[in-house]
């Protein structure tokens, strides 16, 4: 260690020092959609060769972590991190391995908090790719080079993560330079996709929400004379929907930039429970619109009643017609008499007719809304319900199938594009 300088690199005017690294994931703590960001604890291994340090020998020296401050180390840091800290219990975690030809092998145990830009337009089926970046604070592509020791195999850990709501996919690593006003640096990345898995959201939120809309339905099999009962399904189930909507927006960032698919779902179900109440106001508005259902039913059980009543009614009426006619014909003079007696003497024997009044012009206020009172009732003809129950028995087939149909769709769209 003999005339060391620990604030120059290895080979300082024979080009750059290639450091290789590798990584062990040892756990992916949290991964927040609030904060779009995930916390992971890390084993860095970085390898480069001093030409200083080669020594005689065929072992490697394994020396204590606070020798790291008499060395030469890279600068390396993680660029998108949000805060990081290197385990220190007992004492530092950090590993100085150097070899007879010079290499040195640091590694370092840290765990650190990374930043993830997540698309969470397909929430809860959604696949995020984060990534964690290693890069050269001051040394530019001139004094340092990374690379990746063994290719992709050089993270390794991942086959081993159980994590709460996500399984990895895949991972890959690649080597890229980062350009800033200052020059070129070299960077390496790690990338790691994760797919979340959606059982836990079917039986929290979306079986829930179905079963909601489906109770919305039982107010068609009701009677609509039943007006608290059918009031209070409706209202207790959108209510209940509302907050399930909320319970599932806590866990989530409140951006107005992301639609999540769990979003339009609620939506969707809000919107069938809304529409099953809005039914029954409308069914409920007929029915007071219109005779009674049930006096109609009543006058088709009672035609048959009428029908035996038409004899005596058209017998009677025939008697009293036969009298009438009587009377009529025994009185015919003293009605022509009564007739001369009323009518006015006229000298010409005719009476003047009376002048017609002048045509008034036609006011355009009144044709407006003679053509309006004409759209209404045509509008209102083909609105009109012979019967309101009829409307909750188009009810019990229409909602079941849109339903059916909207969730067909939904799925289609989410899972496979």
């Amino acid at each position: 260690m003999k005339g060391y300088n620990k604030y120059l690199r290895p080979f300082f005017d024979n080009g750059p020092v290639t450091v290789g690294m590798s990584l062990d994931i040892a756990s992916i703590d949290t991964i927040s959609e609030i904060n779009m960001d995930y916390t992971a604890t890390i084993f860095l291994r970085q390898r480069w060769t001093d030409e200083r340090l080669v020594f005689e020998g065929n072992k490697s020296l394994s020396l204590d972590g606070r020798l790291v401050e008499l060395l030469w180390v890279p600068d390396t840091f993680i660029v998108d991190s949000k805060k990081s800290f290197l385990h220190d219990i007992t004492v530092e975690n950090r590993l100085i391995r150097i070899f007879p030809n010079g290499t040195v092998l640091y590694a370092l145990r840290i765990t650190t908090t990374v930043a993830c830009n997540m698309d969470l337009t397909k929430y809860p089926m959604d696949k995020q790719t984060c990534t964690l970046q290693l890069e050269s604070w001051g040394y530019n592509i001139n004094d340092v080079m990374f690379y990746w020791t063994r290719g992709n195999e050089s993270v390794s850990g991942l086959d081993t993560l159980r994590l709460a709501q996500y399984t990895v996919e895949d991972h890959y690593t690649s080597v890229s330079e980062a350009i800033y006003e200052t020059g070129h640096y070299p960077r390496l990345i790690f990338h790691f996709q994760l797919k979340r898995s959606i059982l836990y959201f079917i039986l929290e939120t979306y079986v829930p929400s179905s079963l909601l809309v489906v109770l919305s339905w039982v107010s068609f099999w009701i009677s609509q004379s039943s007006v608290p009962a059918r009031i209070c399904i409706g209202v207790t189930t959108v209510l209940t929907m509302t907050t399930l909507m909320m319970g599932a927006r806590t866990s989530l960032p409140n951006a107005n930039c992301f639609i999540k698919a769990i979003d339009v779902y609620l939506g969707i179900c809000f919107s069938f429970i809304f529409g099953a109440l809005i039914e029954y106001a409308v069914a409920h508005f007929c029915t007071l619109s219109h005779p009674d259902s049930n006096m109609i039913m009543y006058g088709l059980e009672m035609q048959g009643f009428d029908e035996e009543m038409n004899g005596m009614v058209t017998t009677i009426a025939s008697n009293s017609n036969r009298a009438k006619r009587r009377k009529e014909a025994a009185s015919p003079l003293a009605a022509a008499a009564s007739e001369l007696a009323v009518a006015p003497a006229s000298p010409t024997g005719s009476e003047p007719k009376p002048e017609a009044p002048p045509e008034e012009p036609p006011n355009r206020c009144l044709t407006v809304l003679a053509l309006l009172s004409k759209v209404l009732r045509s509008v209102r003809s083909c609105c009109h319900v012979e019967n309101p129950h009829y409307i909750d028995n188009y009810s019990r087939v229409t909602f079941p199938l849109s339903f059916i149909m909207v969730n067909l769709l939904y799925w289609t769209y989410y899972l496979y594009f």
